[in-house]
């Protein structure tokens, strides 16, 4: 459809004024024409000689032709004018028309500005937001400013959303409505303003971050609802805001659910006056462990052990706590029948003892029964510790089940993060993914801590250059460290050790974690010093110090020494009792020396290594070329969870991946032919569905290919026998929940090399 250019009205001007030229023109000639008959005749009159006269007719005769004929050229002139001014004003007519029908058509809100940025023309669609709204729609020669400072006063535009990197503004009307306004200027000056409904994409967002955040909620009240404790989480305002089904069933009166109580309200007055110290203990910022005896609903008297943990949000503010409850009734029972038996015992001794002369056998019999009471001690001691044993493998054996959700919910976080949003939807996201984060270091340490005591992780030491990790650890950690206004110093050292590099590095992690969180300001050094046959690798802060009688103290589970005046954290106080546990694993000796006011120093000691000779690897022919970030990679996603499947599709599209997801090697099948389809990396799943793992299903792949693709195999799974498998392959491991900028920088290593 074309469009009437403004240079169409000069254009009109022009041919008016040639007209008014030519009519004015018209007019001087016929003056002259009747002057010239009147001067004619008049002349006539006086009666001159007659040749003169007639030679005076004649040249005037020839004047009064000239004139005439330039007249009707001229009038041809003005009529052919007169029809091309017609034929103009006809189509500029129908362009306008046009114009306008095209206009009311659009879908979207419309509205043109001239070069003076004055309305020209808007549509029905711009004009019933106005309508809509109940207000006056502007008119013609209004100007843009007016135009937005109406809709802002007015109060049609609720709230406004902007992101210099989004195309432009999104606005919430007052009728719940989104609209996001796009600017394009006009060849001549002038702006045309379109008006969008972004409504349902909006509320399809929406919903698709609450599923995401309820499916992570379902899945660990799966877990917690079959750990046999007492779990809940109590609000600031005494409220339960979550609860499992045992401490559903312990609590709940006649029936009804304790959730959305206060526990002035679940408890019994008795009970609750009991609890308040510790509730105001723990509300004050500190850690509460603590036994009391309780009446159930059916009437049975239980004894429990409970601890609070309170809850911090990112200003330090108490916002809650956690509970856990454990039933220690059968544990009481038996200190108390053990209690029973020494006293009895030790009776019983005496009674024999005064006696002793005349009753030896009487003594022997006493000696076997003590023998057996004995006995029934080393038994009970057995079964609490198999049963403490049971409850530790139970966690470690979830691990899996458990970081499927915390996965899923990171990779599509961490993909709505790269996405542009208005400043109040960013910051849901950024809270999200803040909750998560907090909810994945609080549980990994958990599992982490079950897997040490259930012997289920075991130490893969190998010799390996101190570089890479020690390079790797100070970049993930300066970015920390001035986040909180601190300076990270790292001294690299190339020294050859012998350990696990996994399990060093989460010891040297958690020293750095500890360094950044006690130290207010400051300094924090990573560095090392050879000795003799060993390698001590320490940190350094410039924090408060630690007490001398309270150095052992830290390495206790739970235990953790908040200096006076310092910020709460939300630690549980378990990084310097694993840190204990995976150096006793190693054998390698663990230190600690502060000076209270000054600052701390925490050191392992490596052994040296040697490294062993490289087989030379053989080169792959890649067919694409990777010269900046993921651009263009082809990568097959194989997971039996449809969650993390369009959970990493979404992060790696975001990548500028072309990406193909599948749950088995038959829906893979389905979409491509694994044989000839061109890949250049696989991401799988080792745990998949029907007994089947990722690392024999891209065997099977592979086998088929004339040139195998690179795998990634991710999985929880932390066994050493696994993890030596998948580097006898060839594969690169990574264990769950996935880190996306370590997956980044894993897959762009894999795609250049």
């Amino acid at each position: 459809m074309s469009v009437p250019d403004k240079t169409d009205i000069p254009e009109t001007d022009d041919r008016d004024r040639r007209i008014a030229e030519l009519e004015a023109e018209n007019e001087r000639l016929r003056r002259i024409r009747d002057a010239l008959i009147v001067r004619v005749e008049s002349g006539s009159a006086h009666k001159p000689e007659p040749y003169a006269a007639f030679e005076h007719s004649v040249v005037l005769a020839e004047q009064v032709r000239e004139r005439t004929e330039a007249l009707n050229q001229a009038m041809e002139e003005l009529k052919g004018s007169n029809k091309a001014l017609s034929r103009a004003r006809e189509e500029a007519e129908t362009t306008r028309q046009r114009l306008s029908d095209a206009i009311e058509s659009i879908a979207d809100g419309f509205v043109l500005f001239d070069h003076r940025h004055c309305l020209i023309q808007s549509n029905s669609r711009f004009r019933s937001y106005w309508r809509q709204a109940g207000l006056a729609v502007p008119g013609p020669g209004t100007s843009i400013a007016e135009v937005k400072s109406q809709a802002v006063v007015s109060g049609l535009i609720a709230e406004e959303h902007s992101h210099p990197d989004s195309e432009g503004v999104v606005f919430l009307l007052s009728n719940g409505r989104w609209v996001q306004m796009t600017e394009r200027p006009t060849r001549e000056g002038g702006l045309v303003v379109l008006y969008s409904d972004i409504t349902e994409v909006k509320n399809s967002e929406m919903a698709r971050r609450i599923k995401a955040l309820e499916e992570s909620e379902r899945w660990i009240r799966v877990v917690t609802d079959h750990v046999p404790a007492l779990i809940a989480y109590v609000g600031a305002d005494m409220t339960i805001h979550f609860c499992n089904k045992v401490y559903e069933a312990w609590y709940g009166r006649k029936g009804e659910s304790p959730l959305g109580k206060r526990l002035d309200h679940v408890h019994s007055p008795e009970l609750y006056q009991r609890l308040l110290p510790q509730i105001l203990d723990v509300m004050d910022g500190h850690n509460v462990t603590f036994e009391f005896e309780e009446t159930g609903e059916q009437g049975g008297v239980r004894y429990m052990l409970r601890s609070y943990v309170p809850n911090f949000d990112e200003q330090g503010d108490i916002i809650g706590f956690f509970v856990l409850i454990r039933d220690i009734t059968d544990r009481r029972k038996t200190a108390l029948a053990l209690e029973q038996a020494y006293d009895n015992l030790e009776r019983r001794v005496k009674e024999r003892t005064a006696a002793l002369t005349g009753l030896n056998n009487q003594l022997r019999q006493e000696i076997t029964e003590r023998a057996a009471v004995e006995a029934r001690l080393r038994d009970a001691k057995l079964e609490a510790e198999r049963a403490n044993l049971s409850k530790t493998k139970f966690l470690a054996a979830v691990s899996h089940d458990l970081l499927q959700p915390l996965n899923a919910a990171r990779l599509f976080t961490s993909a709505l993060l790269e996405q542009s949003f208005g400043p109040k939807a960013e910051g849901l996201v950024r809270s999200v993914s803040t909750s998560l984060d907090d909810v994945e270091n609080l549980l990994g340490t958990l599992v982490d801590i079950s897997k040490l005591d259930a012997g289920v992780i075991k130490p893969d030491v190998t010799a390996f250059d101190l570089r890479d990790l020690l390079n790797n650890i100070a970049r993930e950690f300066r970015q920390m460290a001035m986040a909180e206004g601190l300076r990270l110093d790292f001294v690299a050292s190339s020294a050859i050790v012998k350990s696990d590099s996994q399990l060093l590095a989460r010891i040297l992690r958690n020293f750095l974690t500890n360094a950044i969180r006690y130290t207010g300001r400051g300094r924090i050094l990573l560095g090392c010093r050879r000795g003799g046959d060993h390698v001590l690798l320490q940190v350094w802060d410039t924090g408060p110090g630690i007490p001398e009688d309270k150095l052992t103290e830290i390495f206790q589970e739970f235990k953790r020494i908040r200096p006076a005046g310092s910020q709460p954290d939300k630690g549980l106080g378990l990084g310097l009792a694993i840190v204990d546990k995976i150096s006793r694993m190693l054998g390698h000796e663990v230190t600690v020396s502060s000076v209270e006011g000054r600052g701390s120093v925490f050191s392992v000691r490596v052994p040296i290594g040697r490294l062993q000779p490289r087989r030379p690897e053989s080169d792959q022919n890649r067919t694409v070329s990777f010269d900046s970030g993921l651009g263009g990679a082809r990568i097959w996603v194989i997971d039996n969870d449809r969650a993390i499947c369009q959970g990493m599709k979404t992060l790696l599209e975001g990548w500028d991946c072309q990406v193909v997801t599948a749950v088995s090697l038959d829906d893979l099948e389905r979409q491509l032919d694994p044989a000839r389809s061109a890949v250049d990396l696989i991401l799988a799943d080792y745990h998949l569905d029907n007994d089947e793992n990722g690392v024999d299903l891209v065997a099977r792949i592979n086998g088929r290919r004339r040139y195998p693709a690179p795998v990634v195999v991710i999985t929880a799974n932390y066994t050493n026998e696994l993890k030596q498998h998948i580097r006898e392959l060839g594969h690169l491991l990574m264990n769950k929940p996935v880190k996306p900028l370590k997956l980044r920088s894993a897959l762009s290593h894999l795609l250049r090399s």
